[in-house]
């Protein structure tokens, strides 16, 4: 048996002591194939919470004095470019280890770097949750608080208020042009009249006035276009 060859079969003694339930041999001859699973910490893969994988090793005729074939299978929750950042990791962490087993180093960086990624994703979880309540929050004081005033936006509103105060006026400039009728005239002679005896009243003068003088007014037949004619003699 060569030296290489105990080497291998003496870790492989070692790896069913210390992964009794995640070590999986796969092949014995030529050399060893097998693999081991790894996940983050609190890893629930119903709940979908960390990462884990399996990793496949197969020895070579030189191993340890060469890095086996690694491979990654059976991932769960990782994408391609994580994939593809773990296994350089573990081919770096491979080749500093040339002359020595190593599989169990292999698995402890894996394990390492999987609990740092989901680390990672849970900041990452946590500051997008942040996110959305600051926004939510900064909708709900855009309620009262209203629109920003821009120069854009109050020459806008400045315009559509003009618009609104010119179109109100034209009614009432329509009004002071109308000319009035007789018998509005002679209305508005009696309200004034009424005026003056509600002062002479408070002033302690009594005055008597035939109101009735007022309403056989309505008998002489007169009409607003009678006022009218007469008003511009």
């Amino acid at each position: 048996m060569s030296q290489y060859k105990e080497e291998q079969l003496g870790e492989i003694f070692s790896l069913e002591s210390i992964y009794p339930d995640e070590l999986e041999i796969l092949e014995e001859e030529p050399f060893h194939q097998f693999k081991l699973e790894v996940k983050s910490e609190g890893h629930d893969e119903d709940e979908e919470i960390g990462y884990s994988c399996s990793l496949k090793f197969t020895y070579t005729p030189t191993y340890p004095e060469e890095v086996p074939v690694i491979e990654i299978l059976d991932d769960v929750g990782l994408d391609d470019e994580q994939l593809e950042r773990l296994k350089d990791r573990l081919d770096k962490e491979a080749e500093d280890n040339i002359g020595m087993v190593m599989i169990f180093s292999l698995v402890s960086t894996a394990n390492e770097w999987l609990n740092n990624e989901w680390d990672t994703e849970l900041k990452r979880r946590e500051e997008e949750a942040d996110r959305k309540i600051l926004e939510a929050e900064e909708a709900e004081k855009n309620k009262f608080h209203g629109t920003p005033v821009t120069v854009e936006n109050f020459l806008r509103w400045k315009a559509e208020f003009d618009a609104e105060i010119t179109a109100s006026k034209k009614p009432e400039k329509e009004d002071k042009d109308k000319k009035l009728s007789g018998r509005e005239l002679f209305m508005i002679d009696k309200s004034m009249i009424e005026s003056d005896l509600k002062f002479l009243e408070e002033g302690g003068e009594v005055v008597r006035v035939d109101e009735s003088l007022f309403q056989d007014l309505e008998d002489l037949g007169l009409d607003d276009d009678n006022f009218s004619d007469e008003s511009d003699h």
